[in-house]
């Protein structure tokens, strides 16, 4: 393998592995929020059980996204010299924008919200809840601009020529809200809260599949099946207003989510297919001139096609980005169906009932995960060849000292390192699930009566 296609692939394996944790924690934040409020409200000591438990899953989360996070920054300067240098003014002012607005909100009330249960008032501690939520929001905001820039670049003009050329930033303002920074953090924000919202599905449905802790499984299973019918259906129109951005900004993404290439035509739209790149043609089951509808409300319209563009300017591997996009799609239509019919149920009074439902929302937890990581992969493979859409190419962006041998090797350690912090993760993760929302005061009434059943326990 070039340099390159090693350097992305270890690109890849980072990001793909860490995007894992940011969506749980921005969702749980959420569900965080509604449970403690509604304890706040209701004074039903159920809902701070249920609170406290959580955030505990929240606070493992927390601890492996930051820890795999911090990889990535070393590899813009080991892997990719060439492109930090060129984009040093822009990622570097939203990097900044993050620590100081998101990153210092969110760990700065964290210490409260997991150690101020019975220290500070339950009002403090929901403001504490509410404010690691925000902040986990903001890190989203600024990670999304810096990357969306990239997409669509705005508010800057070149300085220098050649190697030593680099983006300067004129306007911060436009290049925060750059023609595709809104739509986009939209998108990601719903996708995190789905994340979040399966995750307590999932595992509200084996406690009540295994009838243990039933009455907050129960509890905990209707709050997140609001918030998760309400944002997948939200998804949809998210994801449209991306695809028009998509559209109008980087045609030649478009034509590859679909396997588009004459501009001369109309452009279907594919439920499942295969693209031959070869012979320009795609295999499958489709809607005939169904894009040419979402883009322009006419069947006919002729869409912007991959030989509008000179080969080098296009992306390669267009099979690749259509299976990626279809199945983003199709996650997203099965989180549609299942939390419809479940929330029908509900107001049925036969929510419960349903065995095999609960099995299927047990394993929809990998519903949002496999959208996420597969929206991101066909945002970034549908960029190329240009790392900085229009103006750095991928091949360009690279550090010119580094050997591909070097990248293997600490590819190889990478992926080591990951899959170990995976199995710890899920070892750590298993283990307080089993162990459940038990109820800490009557646990500490337990310890101290066993303390007074056995003297050596008090000495």
């Amino acid at each position: 393998m070039s340099i390159e296609i090693l350097s992305r692939v270890q690109f890849a394996l980072t990001v793909g592995f860490h995007y894992i944790y940011p969506p749980l924690s921005i969702g749980l934040g959420l569900i965080l929020v509604i449970m403690e409020g509604l304890y706040l409200k209701t004074g039903n000591e159920m809902y701070e059980r249920m609170t406290r438990f959580w955030i505990k899953i929240f606070a493992l989360i927390f601890g492996i996204g930051v820890a795999t996070g911090i990889i990535m920054e070393f590899e813009f300067g080991t892997n990719w010299a060439t492109y930090s240098k060129y984009v040093g003014d822009i990622f570097g002012s939203a990097l900044a924008a993050e620590g100081i607005f998101a990153f210092a909100l969110e760990s700065g009330f964290l210490g409260i919200l997991l150690f101020g249960w019975n220290r500070v008032s339950a009002r403090v501690h929901f403001f504490s809840t509410v404010m690691v939520f925000l902040g986990s929001m903001f890190s989203a905001v600024w990670i999304v601009v810096a990357n969306s820039w990239q997409q669509t670049p705005a508010g800057f003009h070149i300085v220098g020529e050649g190697m030593h050329a680099r983006a300067e930033i004129t306007d911060f303002w436009a290049m925060v809200f750059n023609p595709s920074s809104v739509d986009r953090l939209l998108h990601v924000w719903v996708g995190a809260f789905l994340s979040g919202a399966f995750f307590v599905l999932s595992v509200s449905a084996y406690y009540i599949i295994k009838e243990k802790h039933v009455t907050i499984a129960k509890a905990s299973f209707k709050i997140a099946l609001v918030v998760a019918v309400v944002f997948s259906i939200t998804q949809l129109f998210t994801g449209h207003k991306s695809a028009d951005g998509v559209a109008k900004n980087q045609p030649a993404k478009l034509a590859s989510m679909e396997g588009h290439f004459d501009s001369s035509a109309a452009a279907d739209m594919y439920l499942l297919g295969w693209v031959n790149n070869q012979t320009q043609t795609v295999r499958g089951l489709k809607i005939p001139g169904g894009l040419s509808f979402l883009v322009h409300q006419n069947f006919s319209a002729p869409i912007q096609g991959l030989n509008a563009f000179a080969q080098a300017d296009r992306p390669s591997q267009v099979n690749a980005i259509f299976q990626l996009y279809h199945l983003m799609v199709l996650m997203g239509i099965l989180m549609i169906a299942i939390t419809v019919y479940a929330t029908w149920l509900w107001r049925k009074g036969i929510l419960f009932e349903k065995r095999w439902l609960l099995i299927a929302f047990t394993w929809a937890v990998w519903l949002p995960q496999i959208a996420n990581q597969a929206g991101w992969f066909t945002a970034e493979m549908g960029r190329q060849p240009w790392v900085v859409y229009g103006l750095l190419r991928t091949s360009d962006a690279l550090s010119k000292t580094v050997k591909a041998n070097q990248v293997i090797f600490s590819l190889v350690l990478f992926t080591l390192v990951y899959i170990t912090l995976l199995i710890l993760f899920l070892y750590l993760l298993n283990k307080k699930i089993k162990h459940g929302p038990v109820d800490d005061t009557v646990k500490e009434q337990i310890e101290e009566g066993s303390k007074r059943d056995n003297p050596l326990l008090v000495h």
